[in-house]
């Protein structure tokens, strides 16, 4: 009997939120399934060895729903960390943003860029997750874990660290999923797949359709030793 393939998913979190969760009541995602479900499917001996979630805390000044925000994204995080204790990682970067607002040109339609005519907006970026997210990658190659990996994002700022494994460890297989919905038949494509990930990727999937996330969605109460963890009203 062959022994199976190990395979390390990397999800670029605020991507696949962002992406494709967003506005849905597919949030509560077990995303260690959601993959064993594709390796299934890909039926190539593949094990799900490591699933690395990069993430950043929510900022409740900036979320939709306030604390309930924060609250709700801390609750989702204990839910897979008990789910999936032996296989899960989650890996926090931070959220910045300038107190004083930060200075940017204005838009106005029909009119040029213009870099004079400037406006003070709240920007919040997130930071060390992208990075994070690549040295992970590349580091783990480097130890030789993992014979597969996956790669979660559309986000093309992932592509040096993927022609980097693929240049340096051309054993390992790259696989890239991208985090956004199937186009509606007749209706325009809003968000194109980056095809510098796709370039150096063995093989894709090109979308998550809904299906694929109802039959992923974590249980709404997971008991534990003392108070049960209940799935957010508001997702």
């Amino acid at each position: 009997m062959s022994l199976s393939i190990k395979t390390a998913v990397y999800i670029d979190g605020y991507n696949l939120y962002y992406g494709r969760l967003r506005g849905t009541p597919f949030k509560w995602l077990d995303i260690v399934e959601l993959f064993q479900a594709l390796l299934k499917e890909r039926d190539q001996n593949e094990s799900l060895d490591r699933v690395k979630f990069f993430t950043a805390y929510a900022l409740a000044n900036f979320a939709t729903n306030g604390t309930a925000s924060v609250e709700a994204q801390s609750t989702y995080h204990r839910a897979l960390k008990l789910q999936h204790p032996e296989c899960l990682e989650i890996i926090y970067g931070t959220h910045t943003f300038d107190k004083n607002g930060a200075l940017l040109p204005t838009f106005i339609p029909g009119m040029p860029y213009d870099r004079t005519s400037r406006t003070r907006v709240w920007k919040l970026e997130e930071k060390k997750t992208d990075v994070n997210l690549a040295i992970t990658m590349y580091r783990d190659a480097c130890k030789g874990l993992f014979d597969r990996i996956i790669l979660v994002s559309n986000d093309s700022d992932a592509e040096p660290a993927l022609q980097a494994i693929k240049e340096d460890f051309p054993h390992i297989m790259i696989g890239v999923v991208f985090p956004i919905p199937p186009p509606l038949p007749g209706a325009p494509v809003h968000r194109r797949i980056s095809g510098s990930l796709t370039n150096f990727a063995h093989w894709t999937v090109q979308n998550i359709d809904d299906a694929q996330l109802q039959l992923a969605q974590l249980p709404p109460k997971i008991p534990t030793k003392k108070k049960p963890i209940i799935k957010p009203a508001h997702w």
